[in-house]
């Protein structure tokens, strides 16, 4: 899973004394700076609080103000360029504060009666049009700003050259221009989970913590934590595991509902909803896990590590995805698209796999409550409920059955999933209409006698506003996924990926690290690029002409990381602690040498030009470049 990026929240250009509009010293230890607008109302309500801020940090606050008029509003455009014309008279100031003060909505009047006041009207006409003429360009330069700073609604403020994102009528913006100790650790949590490959380090950290834990004198200890028994009674009937199960089949749904979640956004609206854009991905996924499974039977086709089969079928997404991005303009977008998209399907597949091949022994009565568990959760969609904490509540349920069932726990997250309720996108300008009009309302009564704040009827209806802005399966995914990203994943591997560093764990067991590391490694881009080659060449998929051949096998030497579910499905597999260490130590190999690879082919490939999707030479060269990287040919 990948986190949420932010196009850009720095200030373009800086603020310049000589070119801005500046209240304060120029060496003041805070620069404030507003992109608003004369006819916006917020911008107004906020004149009043750069009012308070101004007296409470005097001269150890620069502010800063630049025009951003109204997009479609012709008051506000001409409103800006009287304030730029009197500017050039040296009377800026004095028709801001007229315009956002004299009235409560600008007006036609208003320009009117601050024209003549400012004696704007007086000129001959050549120097009068002159005088428009640069009050035009300093606007148009403005909004070329707000436009490269990445500005979306007025007011917007940047402290010190970054945009501040939380509310202005509230203690939290003086924090942020004091830049206060917990200010500051909310900024760096919040740059950390802007960056994309955040989630890859934090749980590559986690993986490198676990090892070392494991292989210090701490070890042991380190270890029995992991077996701490824990569990549960509910009338007769009791649970009661190992700490380590209780994240693989408990914390670890929650990963499985973000999966599920990102795969019903992807079919719905996402670039799998589509059935010519989703026909390559999807058959690159498919020769992605069956290529890798084949490798493995060939090598190891009876005994008891032949279970161990779909250990090489998966991807890690986390780390592939990061590694793709930290590679930047040298991969082009279109080839970050087909390999999120082919995760995904991937994803469909381990979860399949799980399901059915990697589950206890079957108990018909709790599937069967199972089932009408589910039943309730579909009824529910049906009938329109678009509150997600009945969902959860339920789902609770539908683990529970579940887990007693014999089916892996995990996938009820995917089973909610499913049910999580979407809907068609707002009306958002209906949507403002509304929740304007209930504060105007409000605030014309905030002066009564023995009232305090908005009342119930206001409260609830900017609720319903608020959860209409977003289905509830967009809302869950995005709360959810940074839980997933930044605390599922990183205990799992700190559970999972402690793994011993002897040579004796490898005696005996060479059959086994070679089936995992040549299905990653060989059989992950091998499949991923003969079943598109396939897919192209029957008419069935087009490739963009975005990405060649070459970054295609790049992309699916990178699926060969499979950390995250491999490790999972390895923990079911192999029971005894041997064949699970091992089978540990050949994913991490795997999964470096795969990461390795496909990095050194796309940063070689990233100069090339692409070639025609219909290329008869097409498999030739995506199998030349395959046993360049592996060392043999594909």
């Amino acid at each position: 899973m990948t986190a949420p990026i932010i196009a850009n929240d720095r200030l373009v250009p800086p603020a310049d004394d000589s070119a801005d509009h500046v209240l304060g010293p120029a060496d003041s230890e805070i620069t404030l700076v507003e992109f608003g607008s004369y006819d916006c109302p917020y911008c107004r309500a906020a004149n009043e609080r750069i009012t308070e801020l101004r007296d409470e940090f005097g001269d150890r606050m620069r502010y800063v103000f630049r025009h951003r008029p109204i997009p479609g509003s012709d008051l506000a455009l001409r409103a800006a360029d009287l304030a730029e014309r009197a500017a050039q008279r040296g009377k800026f100031w004095e028709a801001h504060v007229e315009l956002m003060t004299r009235s409560p909505a600008l007006t036609e009047e208003d320009l009117r009666v601050v024209a003549a006041k400012l004696e704007l009207e007086d000129e001959p006409p050549a120097l009068d049009g002159l005088e428009a003429s640069r009050a035009h360009e300093h606007v148009e330069r403005d909004i070329a700003s707000a436009r490269a700073s990445g500005v979306r609604v007025t007011p917007t403020f940047y402290i010190n050259g970054r945009k501040y994102l939380g509310l202005w009528d509230s203690s939290e913006f003086d924090d942020a221009l004091l830049g206060s100790l917990g200010h500051r650790v909310r900024v760096a949590a919040l740059d950390f989970a802007r960056w994309a490959p955040s989630a890859g380090i934090l749980l590559l950290l986690a993986t490198i913590a676990a090892v070392m834990l494991t292989n210090s004198a701490m070890g042991p200890a380190f270890q029995s934590f992991w077996q701490i028994p824990l569990g549960f009674r509910f009338g007769a009937w009791s649970a009661e595991f190992p700490l380590v199960r209780w994240v693989n089949e408990g914390l670890l749904t929650i990963f499985f509902l973000v999966v599920g979640l990102e795969i019903k956004r992807e079919f719905t609206v996402g670039h799998l909803s589509d059935r010519r854009s989703a026909a390559l991905p999807v058959a690159a996924a498919i020769g992605g896990m069956a290529v890798p499974v084949l490798i493995y039977a060939l090598i190891i086709p009876s005994g008891p590590w032949a279970h161990g089969w779909g250990v090489p079928m998966a991807t890690d997404t986390a780390f592939a995805i990061a590694i793709i991005i930290m590679m930047g303009s040298r991969v082009p977008v279109e080839l970050r698209i087909f390999l999120t998209a082919a995760t995904i399907v991937d994803d469909i597949g381990a979860i399949i796999v799980v399901a059915f091949f990697y589950s206890e022994a079957l108990q018909p009565a709790w599937l069967i409550l199972a089932a009408a568990v589910f039943g309730v959760l579909v009824m529910m969609n049906r009938l329109g409920v678009y509150r997600v904490t009945p969902y959860l509540l339920i789902g609770v349920v539908l683990w529970a059955a579940l887990f007693a069932g014999g089916l892996h726990a995990t996938i009820s997250g995917v089973l909610l999933a499913l049910v999580i309720p979407t809907r068609d996108p707002p009306n958002y300008r209906a949507l403002a209409a509304q929740a304007d009009a209930i504060l105007i309302a409000e605030s014309q009564r905030s002066d009564e006698v023995l009232r305090r704040g908005p009342s119930d009827a206001a409260m609830i209806a900017l609720d319903r506003i608020h959860d209409r802005l977003e289905s509830p399966a967009d809302r869950l995914l995005r709360n959810v996924s940074v839980r997933s990203n930044y605390v599922v994943l990183p205990v799992f591997a700190l559970a999972n990926a402690g793994v011993a560093l002897k040579l004796e764990v490898l005696q005996g067991h060479g059959q086994l690290i070679l089936a995992v590391i040549l299905g990653l490694v060989v059989g992950k881009p091998l499949g991923i690029v003969a079943a598109s080659a396939l897919a192209v060449r029957l008419g069935i998929a087009t490739r963009s002409a975005a990405y060649s051949w070459g970054q295609l096998a790049g992309a699916g030497a990178l699926s060969g990381i499979g950390f995250t579910m491999s490790l999972f499905i390895a923990s079911e597999a192999f029971p005894r602690e041997g064949d699970f260490t091992a089978t540990k130590i050949a994913v991490f190999a795997a999964s470096g040498l795969a990461a390795a690879i496909g990095s050194l082919v796309l940063w070689r490939m990233g100069g090339e030009a692409a070639v025609s999707a219909e290329e008869p030479e097409a498999v030739q060269e995506a199998c030349t470049v395959l046993g360049d990287g592996v060392g043999e040919p594909a």
